[in-house]
């Protein structure tokens, strides 16, 4: 069935008049309003103007009559069962430079969350189809993009970043080189599991140059994040030493390959560090940089290199200035989606070919159905899901 969907304001300008072949009943309004429309025998009639949809502001003089999709999506911030909305949008269509992908696989970061939660992104546009990770098959490509690109399975990098479209819909479109073909032994639900959290890790542990032969501690050693720094650390050729929250996870990140894991909840934490790396360490990963301002610079080498990307737990940290800078540490606080465009598509096309289940170990901690996308946002604010929460678009695509 077609779909139409009109902002609150309803149709504006007054022109020409003009015709679109669409069922009366697939016009939906924001409250029901169907301002400045008429409809006879399932023909639309309406005054020219426009209507929003969650790919841009759309002229309704050019539009025609599109197939639909399933789609999530917000326009407030809130929790998820408040403003979270599902229901039917046209299919988007990708534009020069953009491929459209048929959604396998979307996966749910903490980001995701925090950006529904706190609606940062509402005054840019709106409404918004969430989170950045997923896979899935190529169906459609804009112009100067090659056709072989379609059918090709991909792992998707940060569909929503900067963008209304994210994959909680069952299509997205979204620059062709932010979907990475995936090598034939990566199934799409593994490739669902990387995007953010696998270029974030790369990308802390070698933000400084090469790693190999030395001594890496990476915080969090289980999370999204911290689990695929262990796991790509030990591939570039570091000792890695990690911290966790539990005996149970300390046994899971040495599983993944990490020399050492200490439970950070125990006492004298600086000085166990010390002993399992047999002095300072060469650079540290950091998940929780506000809570370890005062450790960070006792257990690294001078000249030594810190790459954060979270401080949840303090957001605004006090940093002891002279203890810092008479380490002369390097401090690199990042978010990857502001790396610059060389520097983000070397990482992306350096860790495509690591994500072979032979190299990495992709943790899906549970996996929801499309149905219950709403549940899935929830469990993952709630840091229900040790691992990825992944939510099943089209499960079929695996097979094709």
């Amino acid at each position: 069935m077609g779909c139409i969907i009109f902002d609150e304001a309803g149709t504006a300008d007054s022109a020409r008049e003009g015709e679109i072949l669409a069922g009366s009943d697939a016009i939906a309004g924001a409250g029901g309003r169907r301002s400045g429309l008429s409809s006879e025998a399932g023909r639309v009639t309406f005054r020219s103007g426009f209507f929003r949809t969650p790919w841009g502001r759309q002229s309704i003089r050019n539009f025609k009559e599109e197939t639909s999709m399933r789609a999530y999506w917000y326009d407030r911030a809130g929790p998820a069962a408040d403003v979270l909305q599902f229901g039917e949008l046209p299919d988007p269509e990708p534009g020069p430079g953009e491929v459209r992908v048929r959604i396998a696989y979307s996966a749910i970061n903490p980001t995701d969350v925090k950006r529904r939660a706190t609606g940062r992104e509402l005054a840019r546009f709106s409404p918004i189809i969430p989170n950045n990770d997923g896979s899935g098959v190529i169906d459609k490509v804009g112009e100067g993009v090659n056709n072989a690109r379609i059918g090709q399975k991909v792992w998707i990098f940060g569909a929503q970043h900067g963008r209304p479209q994210g994959t909680a819909a069952e299509y997205v479109v979204l620059p062709t080189r932010q979907a990475i073909s995936l090598a034939g032994d990566v199934s799409l639900s593994q490739g669902a599991c990387a995007g953010v959290p696998v270029v974030t890790a790369y990308h802390a542990l070698f933000c400084d140059g090469d790693i190999s032969r030395k001594t890496v501690l990476v915080t969090g050693g289980t999370g999204r994040v911290g689990a695929y720094a262990v796991q790509l650390g030990v591939w570039g050729g570091a000792r890695v030493i990690t911290t966790c929250g539990s005996e149970e996870h300390c046994a899971e990140a040495r599983d993944l390959g990490a020399a050492v894991a200490l439970n950070y909840k125990e006492p004298d934490l600086k000085e166990r560090i010390l002993e399992a790396a047999g002095g300072p360490v060469d650079r540290i990963v950091e998940v929780a940089f506000g809570s370890n301002t005062d450790l960070l610079p006792d257990i690294l080498k001078p000249n030594g290199t810190v790459a954060t990307y979270a401080s949840d737990a303090v957001p605004e940290p006090v940093i002891p200035f002279n203890k810092w800078m008479g380490g002369n540490v390097n401090i690199r606080m990042f978010t990857i989606y502001q790396l610059d465009r060389l520097t983000q598509d070397d990482v992306l096309q350096t860790v495509s070919p690591l994500m072979s289940p032979d190299t990495l170990v992709h943790r899906i901690g549970e996996r929801f159905q499309f149905d219950d996308m709403v549940k899935a946002h929830e469990a993952v604010e709630a840091g229900d899901v040790h691992g990825v929460a992944q939510v099943v678009v089209a499960k079929n695509l695996e097979h094709q």
